[in-house]
C-alpha cells in the first residue's frame, strides 16, 4: 500500500494498481457493496475490502485529500488497529491546502435500529462518539465516550485492535474473512479469557475499536461530520446506514432549492452541452454519480431509483441502487418484514434504460413515460441492506419510443426481470 498526496477536492480514493487501467473507487457510502464484519467498496469489477481502518486514520488525522494505491483487494491489516497507518501519515507529514474545509454539522437528530444495533447522531459542535459494546450474551460490556481531535485520535483510539469471539472463528474461516488473521493482528475472546500476544492497550480496548470503526465508516460521508454519535452494539451495517442518513440530510436543502427553482428553458444549449459531456465521459469508461444523474434525469427523491451508473457499453448499461431501511416505502410495505416493492424495481429498470435514450443532447430533460411491461418476473425478495444491480439492454429505439430488457440482481443472483417499453416526452411543468 502506498499513500499518495492529492489536490484539493479529490477526497479519499482507492486505486487498484494491480488491475488493468488502475481503476479508482471513491471513499463514498454510495460505493459500499458489503458490510459483513468489515466495510467493502466496489465500483464495476474493482473491489476493496476492510477500508474502515485506513479511512479512520485519515479522518482522525484530519486529512481530506489522498489516494490509497493498492496491489491487492485489501489494505495490509498491520496489527489490527490503525497504528501502522498513523505512523505512515506522521512520517510523511501533512500539508495545508488553500481551499476551505467544509464540515457538515448535523441539523436534526437521526436514528436507526437494526436487529442488534442502535445508533443515533445529534447536533454537536464537534464529532463526539459515545459507544457501548458487548457480545450477544452481554460479555465484556464496555462504554467509552470521546470528543475527537487529532490528539485524542492518536492517543485514545488509533491503537485499539480488532477483536473477535472464539466461537466465531470457524464461521469466519469458512467464509474466507480472516485469511490473514492471527494473534499478531487481533484479540480473541474465549469464554472469560482474553487471548493476545501483548497486554491490552486500553482497559476498554474493545469498545474503543468499535469507535475506530465508526470513525472510518462515517468518513464515507465524504466530508468531516460534526455531531454526537450515540451507539449501542454498533456494526458496519448500522454505521454505513447512518452515513447514508447523514448524506440524505445534507442533500435536503439542495432538493428543496431545486423544487422551488423555476425550470430551465426548454432549449438551454449550455445545459444540453453539459448533459452530453456527462454521457460522453461515461462512454469513455467513467461512471455517473448522484450529482451527475440529477443533471440528466428529471426524477428526484424519493422517486430517483438509481444511486449510480457504473458503466455504459453500446446499448448496455449497468446501474446501482443501495436499498436502505430508510426508504420511505418501508414504513408501510410490510414494516415487520420489509421488502422492496417489485413495481419500484420496474421503475429502476425504466430509469436506467431512459439514460441510454438520453445519449442525444436534444433528449435531455425529457420525461420517460411507461407504455408497457411484459414478461415480468419477480424471483427473490429485495431487502434493506441489499445492493441492487440493474443491467439493461436497449433492444429497440425508434424516435421517442424505446424498448429494453432489464434484469435486477443482488449478489449476482437475479431478483427480477422485465421487458419495458417507454416513451420520451417534453416536460410540461407549467
Amino acid at each position: 500500500m502506498t499513500l499518495v498526496p492529492a489536490p484539493p477536492n479529490t477526497g479519499i480514493r482507492f486505486r487498484r494498481v494491480d488491475l488493468d487501467g488502475k481503476p479508482e473507487i471513491e471513499a463514498r457510502v454510495e460505493n459500499v457493496s458489503q458490510t459483513n464484519r468489515s466495510t467493502t467498496l466496489a465500483k464495476g469489477s474493482a473491489k476493496i475490502q476492510t477500508v474502515e481502518h485506513i479511512l479512520a486514520a485519515f479522518s482522525g488525522s484530519e486529512i481530506d485529500n489522498a489516494v490509497i494505491e493498492l496491489d491487492a483487494n485489501e489494505p495490509p491489516i498491520g496489527d489490527g488497529s490503525a497504528r501502522d497507518y498513523c505512523k505512515l501519515i506522521e512520517g510523511a507529514g501533512t500539508e495545508l491546502q488553500p481551499e476551505k474545509r467544509e464540515p457538515y454539522r448535523v441539523t436534526t437528530p437521526l436514528e436507526l435500529q437494526t436487529s442488534e444495533s442502535l445508533i443515533s447522531i445529534f447536533p454537536h459542535e464537534h464529532l463526539k462518539i459515545s459507544c457501548t459494546s458487548s457480545d450477544r450474551n452481554g460479555r465484556f460490556s464496555q462504554f467509552c465516550s470521546v470528543e475527537l481531535s487529532p490528539e485524542v485520535w492518536r492517543l485514545d483510539v488509533a491503537h485499539a485492535r480488532t477483536f473477535c469471539f472464539f466461537e466465531e472463528i470457524e464461521y469466519l474461516i469458512k467464509n474466507g474473512l480472516i485469511k490473514g488473521g492471527s494473534l499478531e493482528n487481533a484479540v480473541v475472546i474465549r469464554d472469560d479469557a482474553v487471548l493476545t500476544t501483548e497486554p491490552l492497550r486500553y482497559t476498554d480496548e474493545f469498545v474503543r475499536h468499535k469507535i475506530l470503526d465508526i470513525i472510518g465508516d462515517l468518513a464515507l460521508v465524504g466530508r468531516p461530520v460534526r455531531g454526537h454519535v450515540v451507539a449501542v452494539k454498533p456494526s458496519h451495517t448500522a454505521n454505513c446506514e447512518l452515513a447514508r442518513l447523514i448524506v440524505a440530510q445534507m442533500r435536503k436543502p439542495l432538493v428543496a432549492m431545486q423544487t422551488f427553482t423555476p425550470p430551465p428553458e426548454p432549449h438551454n444549449r449550455s445545459k444540453d452541452a453539459e448533459a452530453q459531456a456527462i454521457i460522453e465521459s461515461v462512454q469513455a469508461g467513467g461512471s455517473l454519480d448522484m450529482a451527475q444523474l440529477m443533471k440528466i434525469l428529471p426524477h428526484r427523491y424519493p422517486f430517483l431509483m438509481i444511486d449510480r451508473v457504473l458503466k455504459i457499453d453500446g446499448n448496455k448499461i449497468t446501474g446501482l441502487k443501495n436499498v436502505s431501511i430508510n426508504e420511505p416505502y418501508f414504513q408501510g410495505h410490510f414494516p415487520n418484514h420489509p421488502i422492496m416493492p417489485g413495481v419500484l424495481q420496474l421503475e429502476a429498470i425504466a430509469q436506467v434504460a431512459g439514460i441510454l435514450m438520453l445519449k442525444q443532447a436534444e433528449n435531455w430533460g425529457k420525461l420517460a413515460y411507461f407504455m408497457a411491461a411484459e414478461s415480468v418476473k419477480w424471483r427473490k425478495p429485495v431487502r434493506p441492506g441489499d445492493t441492487l444491480l440493474i443491467d439493461v439492454e436497449l433492444t429497440k429505439s425508434r424516435g421517442k419510443i424505446g424498448r429494453a430488457r432489464g434484469v435486477c440482481s443482488v449478489n449476482s443472483e437475479p431478483v427480477s426481470e422485465a421487458d419495458v417499453t417507454f416513451m420520451l416526452v417534453d416536460a410540461d411543468l407549467s
